[in-house]
């Protein structure tokens, strides 16, 4: 069972959980906590025995310890995913065969494109594939018809599988820190068309990626994983391509699995990770 905590700090906070614990014959398996000193904030994500008493847990829990504090018990195991897709395969692929081979962490309820090349994975692995054309539409109509999709399913998450079309502030208010992203990173950054070829112009020597939740601000949400490789002068374009496509499939999966495991605190623009 998995109790994850995040509240204001104060002495005494481990002492007190412990306590609330031991009285319900619950043992502590693994405890992981966060101090943030300078806002005086505490995060915990606690392993523990199994109890039915879910509730009573929960209640007591949130009854000694400061007020607004943020308690979960067991949050569900096995979360469930939207993906949404453009025409890059290799972010999808990867889920797709981690969700067929129960390694995921996560089910895979559908797939959302804004082209139609990779329904045929989908269909290969059963997964339901709906194509919404956002050519002819205009970008409001396009984002209503991926929300009623996406209602018509239970999900924890919305992750963008290299998605390349650019959320609405009023697409992103309706799944706050439910949204996920890869975005290639490099040091410096690039922006526009071609961003793996301005890099091998430019003789960059580090290429990465990062995941992050979706907010209004584009590509600064908060950063949950992060990675970098070394490139070098023999790297022609396809080779960085190459590159980057594995670091963007790694650090999407990195990500997303903190995420399934319960390890993810969001506070203000960043996170607390205990990987």
């Amino acid at each position: 069972m998995i109790i994850t905590i995040q509240c204001p700090d104060c002495v005494g906070l481990v002492a007190q959980i412990s306590q609330v614990l031991a009285a319900r014959n619950v043992n502590i398996i693994t405890m992981r906590e966060f101090v943030d000193t300078a806002n005086n904030n505490f995060f915990a994500r606690l392993e523990v025995t199994n109890s039915s008493e879910i509730s009573y847990i929960s209640d007591t829990l949130k009854s000694v310890l400061p007020n607004d504090a943020i308690v979960n018990v067991n949050p569900q195991s096995q979360k469930n995913i939207i993906v949404l897709v453009s025409k890059e395969y290799h972010c999808l692929s990867d889920i797709l065969v981690r969700n067929h081979f129960k390694t995921l962490g996560a089910n895979v309820q559908c797939v959302i494109g804004n082209h139609q090349i990779l329904q045929d994975i989908c269909q290969r692995f059963n997964i339901p594939y709906h194509f919404i054309d956002h050519q002819n539409t205009d970008k409001q109509n396009f984002e209503q018809q991926i929300i009623n999709t996406i209602n018509n399913y239970s999900f924890d998450f919305v992750v963008l599988a290299k998605f390349m079309r650019i959320l609405s502030p009023g697409f992103v208010a309706n799944f706050t820190h439910k949204i996920v992203n890869i975005h290639h990173s490099f040091l410096p950054a690039f922006i526009g068309a071609s961003p793996y070829k301005q890099a091998h112009n430019r003789g960059v020597k580090l290429i990465g990626a990062t995941a992050h939740f979706v907010t209004n601000d584009l590509d600064e949400g908060p950063i949950i994983a992060q990675q970098t490789t070394p490139v070098n002068h023999t790297y022609q374009t396809n080779d960085m391509v190459r590159s980057g496509k594995e670091i963007e499939t790694a650090v999407l999966i990195k990500a997303l699995q903190s995420l399934f495991a319960d390890k993810v605190f969001v506070y203000d623009n960043k996170t607390i990770v205990f990987d």
